[in-house]
């Protein structure tokens, strides 16, 4: 099309896809950048670095999440000093974000949760195999993780037990893999949400409670802990963490049944608050509750009313 004067009015410019990608590319690379910098609010920014993509992709496609990913590493790449800035914005967004849309944008179009789920726990378990790998030079993963540990308690002035330090070391790996996979879902709910509002979505919003993992993937998290059994005491650290990382997504999923068995409670959400926090005080307990929750939907009722 072109107007009276003849100008063109369409062209790689005008794309909505590539404005919108190279948007949120820009967006959230600048807010990791503040976050890198440590400037305030830094932290929050950091976890809502991924919104920008999200509302790239769930509102123009697969296009512009894959214009706005590499803008956003291009971005950092022009403004940080060596590669691990970047690396590191790619490993924990730019590339789940991309695999999750991908995966789960599907032709209607329609948002299926299935693929997705089952990447939030084998994007992890990639991450911290290759961490084990880089790791080997310098002491292997238990010795990276030991120093991250012990760094993060310098900052904040603390001292821990010998014994404690431990412990965080053995789940330091699942915990960053919940805490990266609840930051996705949470940022990819967030910018359906505010797309559908406004008329903007590609896709309805998927029913996030109905999402089940396939009849397969259990085997995943429980061939890991038989090889973490079987290992040697001084190698138990990888499969053990691959085990814990490979269970999140059924973690996840006993998070949604939780929230589907609790619908038609009148005092539902002072419930969820109480279940929360006490989740949050007991936490490994809470996360085998949850894990348990998440196989018994799986291979229990796998259709739930739809009332619920």
């Amino acid at each position: 099309m072109s107007d009276p004067r003849g100008t063109s009015r369409t062209g790689l410019t005008n794309d909505p896809r590539l404005l919108a990608g190279a948007a949120g590319g820009l967006v959230s690379a600048f807010a990791a950048l503040w976050a890198f910098h440590g400037l305030p609010v830094g932290m929050g920014l950091f976890w809502l670095s991924p919104l920008p993509l999200f509302l790239a992709g769930l509102g123009f496609g697969r296009a512009a999440m894959g214009i706005a990913v590499a803008v956003g590493a291009f971005s950092l790449l022009l403004v940080t000093p060596g590669l691990l800035p970047v690396l590191l914005w790619l490993g924990v967004y730019g590339v789940p974000a991309m695999l999750l849309l991908g995966s789960g944008l599907q032709p209607g179009p329609r948002i299926d949760l299935t693929l997705p789920l089952v990447l939030l726990g084998l994007w992890p378990a990639l991450l911290t195999v290759l961490a084990a790998f880089l790791a080997g030079a310098e002491g292997g993963l238990e010795a990276a993780l030991r120093n991250a540990v012990q760094i993060g308690l310098d900052r904040m002035g603390a001292e821990a037990p010998d014994a404690v330090v431990d412990q965080i070391v053995r789940l330091k790996a699942a915990a960053l893999a919940l805490w990266i996979g609840l930051a996705l879902l949470a940022n990819a709910a967030g910018a359906q949400g505010f797309l559908q509002r406004r008329g903007l979505a590609l896709a309805p919003a998927p029913r996030w409670r109905a999402a089940r993992l396939p009849r397969w993937y259990p085997a995943l998290p429980a061939l890991a802990a038989v090889a973490w059994l079987l290992a040697d005491p001084a190698a138990e650290l990888l499969p053990l963490s691959l085990c814990l990382v490979l269970s999140v997504p059924l973690l996840l999923q006993g998070l949604a049944a939780m929230h589907t068995r609790l619908a038609r409670v009148s005092f539902r959400l002072p419930l969820l608050i109480l279940l929360y926090v006490l989740l949050l005080v007991f936490s490994l307990p809470g996360a085998l509750i949850l894990v348990a929750l998440g196989l018994l939907e799986q291979y229990g009722r796998r259709n739930p009313p739809a009332n619920m």
